[in-house]
């Protein structure tokens, strides 16, 4: 998202510089002025660090996650003393000084971390708009139902999350998110200001595969190119043969964007797909695209594949953004029966392109995807409800081009960057307008830093 909009704020006479953490090397797309070219970026380099038996012990520590992977280097925040939250704040403090806060009309920071306590401290004349994202909301809903005994510090980072939005002069949030955060975080509704992401219209637009271009592009990633991993994790150790993929070409083709989390519910999707399949009396493949190699939640997806004995469903792996949109444009079709997505940008990314959606009417879904229009909302875990919407998404491809259509006129109309650009512009100059005592406490900059 900070990359989009430094791309495209300057239009609205906004300059912006970026502070970001960064690693590996130079062309590596975690690699930050390799991934921001073009812009100004002030890098936190996390890599001295990742070499560490404890990456939380560097002088320059491995920025911890609002996610518990056991085994990973980002370390959920509940899980972090004291000690190491002021080495995250002297770090990010040197980032945002580096990348001109002092200077700077407005903060923009992207999630609430130890960047926020950086900006109270070090730059409080600055005013700062803050952005929540899926991960935060689901963070503190799980501190709210009582945190697992390993998150030893969760209280004092719920204190922190609860500080840090109170020093925002804005916070943005998921559309539809507004009340449950304004409860979660203790905030006056009026501070809160719903914003749905946006989608790059240039890449993501209808450009549909069809025979035997579609087929091509399933071979290149699924044979020739295979990114699926087994539970062990090593990508390229779930591979297709040429003979199993003519389904992918000639029938309707269901796809999943996203990761292997447990609120996803990826073994409900699979067994309504095999049940909309046994149904229907015809092949219906299933691609799940995505799934951070070696990272799952519950049972994974081959378990279940096992389990059911299911046919038809692919696991085409990792895939880096830029190739998302041809693997959108080669299928017909996007399921996500997410029960707590908070926004959805593989929804909005997929109805650019002109697919249809099925997803859960709860949360960010119910906000983007128009039912009976752009898709089919269903209620959340009702398995008879999403195979009854597979079954007519697939069986009636005039609706489903209808839908189809309609979905890409939602994306264009509604979450293009420059629109989603202007939005938030406009929320900065309110912010700037304002008295010093009207807002938070808070460099996005007629130069600046989301």
């Amino acid at each position: 998202m900070a990359r989009a909009l430094a791309g495209v704020l300057p239009v609205s006479g906004w300059q912006v510089a970026l502070a970001s953490g960064s690693l590996g090397e130079p062309g590596e797309p975690t690699h930050a002025a390799s991934f921001y070219e073009g812009v100004e970026v002030a890098a936190v380099d996390y890599s001295p660090a990742l070499r560490l038996a404890d990456p939380l012990a560097a002088a320059v520590p491995f920025q911890p996650s609002f996610e518990d992977r056991p085994g990973s280097a980002d370390r959920v925040f509940a899980m972090v003393d004291d000690a190491a939250c002021e080495r995250l704040v002297a770090t990010w403090t040197g980032a945002l000084a580096r990348a001109g806060a002092a200077r700077a009309d407005l903060l923009h920071l992207h999630h609430l971390t130890p960047a926020h306590e950086a900006a109270l401290r070090a730059f409080p004349w600055v005013p700062t708009i803050g952005q929540l994202h899926g991960t935060e909301l689901a963070f503190l809903r799980r501190l709210k139902a009582g945190p697992p005994p390993a998150w030893r510090h969760a209280r004092a980072w719920e204190q922190r999350l609860r500080r840090w939005a109170r020093g925002c002069a804005r916070l943005i949030v998921p559309p539809g998110a507004e009340a449950e955060v304004a409860a979660l975080l203790g905030l006056e509704r009026s501070r809160l200001h719903g914003l749905p992401s946006g989608v790059e219209l240039e890449r993501f637009r209808p450009r549909p595969l069809t025979g035997e271009a579609r087929q091509a592009f399933w071979r290149r990633w699924l044979v020739l190119d295979p990114q699926g991993w087994h539970e062990h994790g090593t990508p390229g150790s779930v591979a297709y043969r040429d003979d199993e993929l003519a389904v992918l070409g000639s029938e309707t083709v269901l796809l999943y964007l996203g990761r292997f989390t447990a609120v996803k519910r990826l073994p409900l999707l699979i067994q309504a797909q095999q049940f909309a399949q046994a149904a229907l009396g015809r092949n219906l493949p299933l691609v799940l695209v995505g799934g951070h190699p070696g990272e799952w939640e519950g049972e994974h997806p081959l378990e279940t594949i096992r389990r059911l004995g299911a046919r038809n469903v692919f696991l085409a792996g990792w895939r880096p953004h830029e190739q998302l949109a041809e693997a959108l444009n080669a299928g017909d079709l996007l399921v996500l029966p997410s029960v707590a997505e908070a926004f959805g940008l593989a929804l909005i990314e997929a109805m650019a392109c002109g697919l249809p959606v099925i997803a859960c009417d709860a949360h960010g879904p119910a906000e983007i995807v128009r039912d009976g229009q752009s898709g089919w909302l269903v209620p959340p875990d009702d398995e008879q409800a999403l195979v009854a919407a597979l079954s007519h998404a697939v069986t009636d491809a005039d609706e489903r081009r209808r839908r189809g259509a309609r979905a890409a006129t939602d994306a264009g109309e509604g979450y293009g960057w420059q629109a989603i650009a202007a939005r938030i512009a406009a929320l900065y100059e309110q912010v700037v307008a304002e008295p010093t005592g009207e807002r938070g406490t808070g460099t996005t900059a007629r130069g600046g830093s989301p």
